[in-house]
């Protein structure tokens, strides 16, 4: 862990692969932290912020509790037609014009 005196070179310096706590007057006030591969800035907001890890933990433990609402019973609420289960349709490809007067000389 290193800590440096705000700049941006040291924001271009620290902080790609470790985190670094940003001071000013010797006291922290940031901190810059690599982000993990594949990981984006949404997500990685989100896994720190305490009210939505919170409202998440809240969710899990309701659903271990209670059990969770069946897909049907969703739609049917919101008025809204599911695609999964349908069989699906199969598009035939047509043979162009020309292909089919040619094969019929």
């Amino acid at each position: 862990m290193k800590t440096v005196e705000i700049s941006e070179a040291a924001l271009a310096r620290y902080g790609r692969k470790e985190t670094c706590f940003l001071t000013r007057h010797g006291k922290p006030v940031a901190a810059v932290v690599p982000l993990p591969p594949g990981m984006d800035a949404e997500t990685f907001s989100l896994s720190h912020n305490a009210a939505f890890i919170e409202s998440f933990n809240r969710s899990w433990k309701s659903f271990a509790e209670k059990g969770g609402t069946p897909l049907e019973d969703v739609e049917r609420e919101l008025g809204i037609a599911s695609e999964i289960g349908k069989p699906r349709t199969r598009r035939v490809a047509r043979k162009s014009v020309a292909r089919r007067s040619r094969a019929h000389r």
